[in-house]
């Protein structure tokens, strides 16, 4: 394979998915860009859609029983699919995850097999931060990764500071802009074969273990230190970024999804990375008002939910020319809102 087919494989992406009985999916598709926001209320689908994906990639994980549509018997005329759709430079091609009774779960790319395509979906990564985990002591060990929880960040941050120190001073000014009481990140090692960070205070070059700083700035190093990643994983799924970080930080979290999706913008030659990401902030849904194609409304209707892209609604001209997107949204003027019982 050449240099330059790696380079344009690599920006390969998916442009919708399909579900068929998973969860309270039963028959939508969500609709995807380069980068996407999903906005809806509990149990809309919101997180289900990001478990298919998931699904995709770890079928071993997910028993059919399961994951079927609850008032479904699973048979093979209402198995369990997802179906992924991928654009250029495969644009046309289908891989389709599926689940039927006494049978393995098995997984089919179209018109032909195609290997690049199973890896990129196995290079995918999940996320759903926990404050406990992002702030634990890290054992040192080659080529560490991020975790789902955000565990393992004390060996993320001392990986990138030993192999790519550019990189991480580029992060340590952003994070000054980010958090202005602190100006770097710092590491020690609590036991033999682990490693801690702690950030430093501006005022006075006081260390702050990670274990006293609040939840709002361990989410927010974790959201940095994605932005700064030397080689992304190809596809990030992350549960409610916003989630514990002020509301004056929600446009710096914007900006570190489009630094994912958008390297070029800040003259950087990697591969884009395509981003799904969930929010019930109407404050966050805001920001992107001037992006209707990248938000996605979840809606839950009866035993199903559906996803409807804001850019194809037929008042989109109105509705952007009307209030704040977020309180048009929390108002239930689009819908997307928790019903009345």
């Amino acid at each position: 394979m050449t240099a330059g087919l790696e380079v344009e494989q690599g920006f390969s992406m998916i442009e919708s998915v399909e579900f068929r009985n998973f969860r309270i999916l039963r028959n939508t598709t969500l609709p995807l860009s380069r980068l996407t926001l999903i906005v809806g209320p509990n149990g809309s689908g919101k997180s289900t859609a990001i478990q298919a994906l998931h699904a995709v990639a770890n079928s071993h994980l997910f028993d059919l029983h399961r994951i079927v549509t609850v008032d479904l018997q699973p048979t093979d005329e209402a198995r369990v699919e997802v179906v992924v759709h991928w654009g250029e430079p495969h644009q046309g091609d289908i891989t389709t995850m599926w689940w039927a009774p006494n049978r393995r779960a098995d997984l089919s790319h179209e018109p032909s097999p195609e290997r690049f395509l199973r890896d990129l979906l196995g290079r995918m990564r999940f996320f759903s931060l926990a404050a406990s985990a992002i702030a634990s002591p890290t054992q040192l060990e080659p080529n560490v990764e991020l975790q789902q929880d955000g565990g393992r960040l004390a060996g993320v941050l001392d990986h990138l500071r030993d192999h790519d120190p550019e990189k991480f001073d580029a992060l340590n000014e952003e994070l000054g802009r980010w958090l202005p009481e602190f100006d770097r990140v710092l590491f020690d090692t609590p036991t033999i074969g682990h490693r801690s960070f702690a950030l430093r205070t501006r005022k006075g070059h006081h260390a702050i273990p990670a274990s006293d700083l609040s939840q709002g700035t361990l989410f927010a190093l974790t959201m940095l230190t994605l932005a700064y990643l030397p080689d992304p994983p190809p596809l990030i799924c992350l549960e409610e970024p916003d989630r514990g970080i002020h509301p004056r930080l929600l446009r710096r979290v914007q900006d570190a999804l489009y630094r994912l999706s958008y390297p070029e913008s800040c003259g950087e030659t990697r591969q884009p990375v395509q981003v799904l990401a969930t929010t019930h902030s109407p404050y966050f849904l805001d920001l992107f008002k001037d992006h209707p194609d990248e938000i996605v409304l979840a809606q839950k209707v009866g035993l199903e939910a559906r996803f409807e892209r804001l850019s194809d609604r037929p008042d989109i001209g109105e509705i952007l020319e009307g209030a704040p997107l977020g309180e048009i949204w929390y108002s239930g003027i689009l819908g997307g809102v928790p019903a009345e019982p």
